[in-house]
């Protein structure tokens, strides 16, 4: 029986190591979206100071894993091989859990995970105990929970919603009343107090409040930290506050950048000494459990673990080990960056491809918020109202939108300021506390504060917000019942569970990993559209190009997919098909969304780009809509059973797929190339093409009238036939569009990469 649990130590070892790299690439959202939404420095730099950030804190974490032993339930009442299933159930579940919402990009909680799966796990053991002694009943289990530190846990980590979103909202509205939108226009001073605030904030909180508890702090400066706080934090506003001011006025530093590395170092230190706990945690404490039993000579069914109440110094290389793994790990996910994504998506200043649809909720909530916004509008005095307005008034930047930041660089110091000092706080407490709720809502706060949710995109900010806060609630519930289904298993199945559920949990991961890595590769491979950004027509013509070689290319195959599913009736083919051109139709519509943004940006003598750039999409957008009511229509028609096309229909369309085809790809290599001038040949193959296509319709005309035939097929036919003569209008007028307005000797006009 002893090889068992060792067996399931070695299990929990290979565990934590796996739960570290899912687990992070969950978490990295926390303290990198605001060093990457600002683009206050490299991507490279972001990533070297969170690395160090990670590895100092990973050392000072100690004194959070009591949380794993006793924080939930009480050991003394739990025999070692029950302790030994709950501490294995947990780690299966938690990491099978966090690579589901890093699957899906949405970023969780690792604490309310590792919280209410300990929990779920401790409240089946205890009620399998329970029941199997006659002498107690249900009521007793509140002698197996540690209902005082988990109720108070659990109030800390939803209480942390409101408090972050608060905060954050607060000190990012009075910062930008003070700094406005132009804050590198104001005196020297203001950035130094600015950054003294910030960064003694920061260093007070994370540098002291945190390392206070590692080992590596002898009890003498800890005594000395802890006598003379107020002193402290006086002491390192005047020295930061003057340094500051020296290091903009004669270095001409940015001040706001510095605060931002310093702040992306500090979250990342928080970081690692919060939630290390929710990875190695729980393999810890079995491994404290396993050389206390193996010591005692008892059975491990008769051994109670109430050596777990006590207090215990985790080793400092299992740290440092733990925290390399978690470095290694931001530098190579990347579930990491899709998770990133969707938090500075959310807080983003710019307009945006918004990633959730709205909802009643979210309705309700911007019509309520708008509501009173306009009740307190009438309070407020007429002048506070123009002064506060001017502050809130934004710089035009004319750049790229793909290099423009998503916030400012205020913007990302208040995020991880506030951010650092509430974690920071619990971390001293030995709370627990969700560092992704904290970090995700201080970004959600200080974004509406900041009016980042505009009428345009408040609904779907908000439904946006509204969907991860669910995922939330969604991750307790689940982590709650999965834990407690995993340790009944593991209680009565005992090592053949343990294989399986083993084996389970490692062909889950691979083909997680498989399953991203290649949904990855297909992203990367796949031309995305790109929106314009030059000022003139000659400019458009040129950067659009790709465009059209993207669409004419994805459009052949497109077509070509259509008419060979619906020759071998191949329904998974023709199912895929249709989720393409659904792909490609989302993303001409995007463009369409964006000339607003196209119009605002260009030149004053250069409007008639404007019309080029409208005529295009709309004729792009009529092409798509011709592809995807020929590749819905032979989905539906082979979905539906119905009969067959006849082989004289098949190599008919076959033969029009293949005229298209070479239409197409010369298309392409004349965009391709920026050959505009040879699109004059392809214009002039027009008459042929149609022709094509009008004699095949004749001769289903005649068939229908002389052949028996399926209303079906013949309905199916000529909606073809005459989709495929729209389709080829449509990039008829294109190519004439092009043809027409191309003009080689004039040098296009195009906004500067650099936005000045």
């Amino acid at each position: 029986m002893e090889n068992l649990y060792v067996y399931m130590l070695a299990a929990l070892a290979f565990l934590a190591v796996a739960d570290l790299v899912v687990g992070v690439s969950n978490d990295a959202v926390n303290f990198l979206n605001s060093a990457i939404g600002s683009k206050a420095v490299s991507f490279k730099t972001i990533m070297i100071v969170a690395s160090i950030g990670v590895s100092v804190g990973a050392m000072t974490s100690s004194g959070m894993m009591e949380v794993a032993r006793k924080g939930i339930f009480n050991p003394g009442e739990f025999m070692f091989n029950e302790i030994m299933v709950i501490f294995m159930a947990v780690m299966l579940t938690d990491i099978l859990l966090l690579d589901f919402f890093n699957t899906l990009g949405l970023p969780t909680s690792t604490t309310v995970s590792i919280v209410f799966e300990l929990l779920g796990a401790s409240v089946a053991v205890a009620i399998i105990k329970i029941y199997a002694d006659s002498s107690q009943n249900i009521t007793d289990l509140a002698t197996y929970i540690n209902n005082s530190k988990a109720i108070e846990i659990i109030l800390g980590i939803l209480l942390s919603v409101v408090v972050a979103f608060t905060i954050g909202a607060v000190i990012q509205y009075v910062s930008r009343l003070l700094l406005s939108f132009k804050f590198q226009e104001k005196p020297s001073w203001y950035g130094a107090i600015f950054s003294g605030l910030a960064n003694t904030a920061i260093l007070y909180f994370i540098l002291i409040k945190g390392i206070k508890n590692a080992s590596f702090m002898s009890d003498d400066l800890t005594a000395l930290i802890a006598a003379n706080p107020v002193a402290l934090i006086g002491i390192s506003f005047v020295v930061l506050t003057t340094l500051s001011y020296l290091a903009i006025t004669f270095l001409k530093t940015n001040i706001y950048t510095v605060i931002i590395v310093v702040g992306t170092f500090a979250l990342a230190v928080a970081f690692a000494g919060n939630d290390l706990v929710n990875f190695i945690g729980v393999p810890i404490a079995a491994y404290n459990a396993f050389t206390d039993w193996t010591a005692s000579g008892q059975l491990a069914t008769e051994y109670p673990m109430t050596s777990l109440s006590d207090a215990v110094q985790t080793q400092p290389f299992l740290l440092l080990i733990a925290g390399l793994i978690m470095v290694m790990t931001l530098w190579f996910s990347s579930k990491a960056k899709s998770v990133v994504k969707t938090s500075v998506d959310l807080s983003r200043q710019d307009e945006v491809k918004e990633r959730f649809e709205p909802n009643f909720l979210s309705r309700y909530i911007v019509r309520l918020t708008i509501g009173l916004s306009d009740g307190i509008n009438t309070i407020l005095p007429e002048s506070y109202k123009n002064w506060s307005d001017k502050q809130f008034v934004k710089q035009k930047v004319i750049a790229k939108t793909q290099d423009l930041p998503a916030f400012d660089l205020v913007r990302a110091a208040v995020n991880l300021m506030v951010a650092s000092v509430l974690i920071s706080i619990a971390t001293s407490m030995k709370l627990p506390l969700s560092t992704t709720y904290v970090t995700f809502m201080v970004a959600m706060g200080t974004s509406l504060a900041d009016r980042a949710w505009g009428s345009e995109s408040a609904v779907y900010r908000v439904a946006g917000v509204l969907n991860v806060i669910g995922g939330w609630f969604f991750t307790a519930f689940s982590a709650f019942v999965a834990a407690a289904i995993m340790a009944f298993i593991l209680f009565h199945g005992k090592g053949y569970a343990l294989v399986g559920l083993l084996v389970l949990a490692i062909v889950l991961l691979i083909k997680s990993y498989l399953s991203h890595r290649k949904s990855s590769k297909i992203m990367k491979e796949e031309d995305q559209l790109e929106k314009a950004e030059s000022s003139s027509t000659q400019g458009v013509i040129i950067e659009s190009a790709s465009n059209i070689a993207n669409v004419v290319k994805r459009g052949n195959k497109i077509y070509s997919s259509a008419i060979n599913g619906l020759a071998v009736q191949d329904l998974k083919m023709l199912k895929k098909n249709k989720k393409q051109i659904t792909k490609l139709s989302n993303e001409v519509d995007d463009l369409r969304d964006n000339i607003f943004y196209f119009i605002k940006n260009l030149e004053e003598p250069s409007l008639s780009a404007s019309h080029f750039y409208i005529n295009i999409l709309g004729y792009l957008q009529d092409m798509t809509q011709s592809l995807e009511y020929i590749s819905k229509t032979s989905h539906k028609h082979i979905n539906n059973n119905h009969k067959k096309l006849k082989f004289s229909q098949i190599k008919e369309l076959k033969e029009i797929d293949q005229s298209l085809e070479a239409l197409f790809n010369t298309t392409k290599a004349a965009f391709d190339s920026h050959s505009f001038e040879q699109i004059g040949s392809i214009i002039k193959r027009k008459k042929e093409v149609f022709d094509l296509v009008t004699d095949k319709i004749n001769k289903q005309v005649a068939r229908t009238r002389n052949e028996e035939s399926s209303p079906k097929n013949t309905t199916l036919y000529f909606s073809l036939l005459l989709e495929t003569k729209d389709l080829l209008t449509a990039m008829m007028n294109l190519l004439e569009e092009y043809y027409n307005s191309h003009d080689s000797s004039v040098e296009p006009a195009t906004i500067p990469a650099d936005g000045e």
